[in-house]
């Protein structure tokens, strides 16, 4: 396994190990999405993880070049993508769950990278996986990002319907006022 692959991976682990010691310090929630709902979701992200990290046979053909600028150019988004979801996991702090939920005495946040965008942590996710898929530079990387970025089109529509219910026009005006996922394009 080349050096960047094994980088790549480091960075996946980091990654899924501080989501998972993070996610002992969330309030308790109000109200939760059904566990059907939030099965789907880990359905589709897990799925879209092995698809990106495992070369599947017949999914191995090359949509990027094979070049070491290439690949590097793909750590460095990862590598941002990483701090970015740590940024805005430590910024949401015990407001985080990794359901779709409204918390006890939520708050709406609106500081750190949520000033810009409304789901920073999808947007960290998501560039982790766009950068899986440009270090492969293989058809199954770019099959699990497009299954991720699936998954969290999904979990967008429900959260911002689920956020607009527990904070009306407060949330309307915050999103008159960001973007989605990335400042000025989505």
């Amino acid at each position: 396994m080349s050096i960047p692959l094994v980088v790549c991976l480091a960075e996946w682990s980091l990654f899924i190990l501080y989501w998972d010691a993070s996610a002992k310090n969330s309030s308790a929630a109000k109200v939760s999405e059904s566990r059907k709902s939030r099965r789907v979701h880990e359905l589709l992200l897990n799925t879209a993880l092995l698809l990106a990290i495992i070369p599947v046979p017949g999914l191995r053909q090359r949509f990027l070049p094979d070049a070491s600028a290439v690949v590097w150019a793909g750590l460095v988004l990862q590598s941002g993508a990483l701090a970015l979801g740590v940024w805005a996991r430590r910024v949401l702090g015990r407001h985080w769950s990794g359901e779709i939920t409204i918390k006890v005495d939520h708050e709406l946040i609106r500081s750190g990278p949520y000033r810009l965008v409304r789901h920073p942590i999808y947007t960290a996710w998501l560039g982790m996986f766009a950068a899986t898929a440009i270090v492969y530079g293989q058809a199954h990387a770019l099959l699990g990002f497009a299954m991720a970025a699936f998954a969290y089109w999904r979990k967008i529509r429900l959260e911002e319907a689920n956020l607009r219910n527990a904070f009306g026009e407060e949330y309307d005006a915050y999103r008159r006022e960001t973007w989605a996922l990335v400042p000025w394009v989505l």
